[in-house]
């Protein structure tokens, strides 16, 4: 050994482990990335406009400006605050928000008084404005877990608002005043996971070891798991009244599946997939309005056979299967003819419609990457808060993917709820940007390079002697 390497080996105490590696930060690569999300937004909007009118649409300019303005601030908000977090949160909702942009806008060409895409691009600022504050105030995602039953109470006030005001295409899930509109249930959805998350982390022990066991799963003590259930309930009854069960379903997801993370038994899957069957069988069956949905889902071509033309469902179907591999290319569909809900129940007709099998993988691929990266930030997380809340925030888009797309294409029942940053919404776009701040927060202190911390007393060795240099080193 050199005298070198010997004094290397002295200079760390033996009881002290060696520094962590240093993570990249990876800002220059989010930089890059939101380049090209807006590039290609930008050229999806120019698309629309040279195959509708074939000229460049007039506002082009002015929309690639807006939404690279946005991006540029949720940018330099993430640099200064979360210079650790995942570089791939940010890119990806930029552009899957101005990929909604981009069909809502085409779809406002077959609508000439009703212009939705200024109103989204309104909402879209305010989430992103939303997300700036979040990355700037939330030092520590941990302050959360003090407020678990304030969220949970706002929450069940937020969801049971609009059982005041009047239907909606048969549910009470709006707020109207003097012609502005929104859509509580969408904020509670936060809510009420940084709830369960809170909740099941101070609990999971007693939930996962305590109890009794009744044919092969360990049930948790009542008074456990007694206050999560009676919120949940309580919640669903709430959604049930208000005709919502998209909603409920998600909210019914979220819950079981933060509860087999916290607790690590598999009988929960079970159990919440058969109370959830026996929960859609009883609402579609006694529910009118839930009931003409199973009915259209059954038979989405009895119209067709009765002489009423197709429904909603069955033009849904017919733009899918129009789409074919590539699709008939941006502006050249005709999935107008679903009717009112093109915009937001069926905005992914239009996507299937106009870019083919190939663009609807690259978009659930999108969502896809967003949910990996969520539970990445999760796994990293070193509180059981942290973790089962990024669970949670990334089951969420996850849940309404698939129950939005399976309704769409007739998979499932439709439920009504909003493609995530797709579908035309204020209420929707502003909490999907709220969730991704959330993650962004995660990820960066997931990230982070934590400082070494020296071993206990009682596992410390003494260091060992330097080592004398051989006889005749010198000589």
């Amino acid at each position: 050994m050199t005298a070198t390497a010997g004094a290397a080996a002295t200079a760390r105490p033996a009881d002290t482990p060696p520094p962590l590696p240093l993570l990249p930060r990876r800002r220059g690569v989010e930089l890059a990335l939101l380049v090209g999300a807006v590039l290609i937004s930008v050229c999806g909007y120019a698309v629309v406009g040279l195959a509708t009118h074939h000229a460049l649409p007039g506002g082009a300019v002015r929309y690639g400006a807006g939404l690279g303005g946005l991006a540029l601030l949720a940018h330099l908000a993430v640099r200064l605050r979360a210079p650790y977090a995942d570089p791939l949160l940010l890119p990806t909702a930029v552009l899957l928000n101005g990929l909604g942009l981009v069909l809502i806008f085409r779809l406002d060409l077959e609508t000439p008084g009703d212009h939705a895409a200024p109103t989204q691009l309104m909402w879209s600022t305010v989430g992103v404005t939303l997300f700036i504050a979040v990355v700037l105030l939330l030092g520590d995602h941990r302050v959360l877990q003090r407020y678990a039953y304030v969220c949970a109470a706002l929450a069940l006030l937020l969801m049971a608002v609009p059982i005041l005001f009047p239907a909606v295409n048969g549910a009470k899930i709006w707020v109207r005043v003097a012609g502005f509109s929104i859509q509580p249930g969408e904020f509670a959805k936060v809510l009420i996971t940084v709830f369960f998350a809170a909740y099941l982390a101070a609990n999971h022990t007693a939930l996962a070891h305590v109890g009794r066991r009744v044919m092969g799963l360990q049930l948790p003590a009542g008074r456990v798991l007694g206050p999560i259930v009676a919120i949940w309930l309580i919640s669903v009854a709430v959604l049930v009244l208000e005709r919502d069960l998209g909603t409920s379903l998600l909210f019914f997801g979220v819950f079981v599946v933060l509860l087999y993370v916290a607790t690590g038994r598999t009988g929960w899957i079970a159990v919440g997939l058969l109370l959830a069957g026996v929960g859609a069988a009883a609402v579609g069956t006694l529910e009118p309005h839930v009931h003409s949905r199973v009915e259209d889902w059954q038979h989405p071509f009895a119209g067709i056979a009765e002489g009423r033309g197709p429904g909603q469902l069955a033009q849904s179907l017919f733009a899918f299967a129009a789409g074919g591999m590539l699709g008939t290319g941006l502006g050249q569909g005709h999935s107008a003819l679903i009717g009112f809900a093109m915009k937001s129940d069926f905005i992914l007709a239009t996507f299937g419609e106009e870019l083919g099998l190939a663009g609807l993988t690259a978009l659930f691929l999108l969502y896809a990457l967003l949910v990996a990266r969520g539970y990445r930030a999760a796994l990293g997380l070193d509180d059981p808060f942290g973790s089962l809340l990024g669970v949670g925030l990334a089951v969420l888009p996850a849940l309404q993917v698939f129950v939005i797309a399976g309704g769409v294409m007739g998979l499932i029942p439709l439920t009504g709820m909003a493609m995530p940053f797709l579908a035309q919404g204020g209420s929707s776009v502003v909490t999907n940007w709220i969730i991704i701040a959330l993650l962004v927060r995660l990820s960066d202190r997931a990230r982070t390079p934590r400082p070494a911390t020296p071993a206990p007393a009682h596992r410390r060795r003494p260091a060992p002697p330097p080592i004398a240099p051989a006889q005749g080193a010198g000589r």
